[in-house]
């Protein structure tokens, strides 16, 4: 059974990397990856990075904070067995990644003064020759 779980896994596995890399604009045939558009895909990147923090900090603080008030109706029904400061703890947690995107927007607007920050440029490089004389 663990040879046919392993054999499916490694399938999957491997029709998935095919999936992507047939999708993928470089196999396409006219796609050129240089140094600049490989630099300006990753700036692209990682300005999407704050909202996919904030979607999971809030998930993760609503998870956490449920889990603290089953935690304290536990130790309702019986204070011998659970404890008062593991739910306390799970409600202050999920509290704290709950607040974590209003945190860093204040942050945001501390550092930057208000001001939308406009996004860095790709970096290009230029070819000045080859030295040779």
């Amino acid at each position: 059974m663990l040879k046919y779980i392993k054999k499916l896994y490694l399938t999957a596995g491997a029709g998935f990397t095919a999936g992507v890399l047939a999708a993928s604009p470089a196999s396409a045939g006219g796609g050129t990856n240089t140094f600049s558009t490989i630099a300006g895909h990753i700036t692209d990147s990682v300005q999407n990075l704050p909202g996919l923090i904030a979607v999971f900090s809030t998930l993760m603080g609503l998870l956490i904070g449920v889990m603290g008030v089953f935690k304290i109706k536990d130790h309702v029904e019986d204070p011998d067995k659970t404890e008062l400061k593991e739910g306390a703890i799970r409600l202050v947690a999920g509290g704290a990644l709950l607040s974590l995107p209003f945190i860093y927007d204040v942050i945001t607007d501390t550092v930057s003064g208000g001001q939308t920050v406009a996004a860095p440029t790709p970096l290009t490089l230029k070819a000045t020759g080859t030295g040779i004389g």
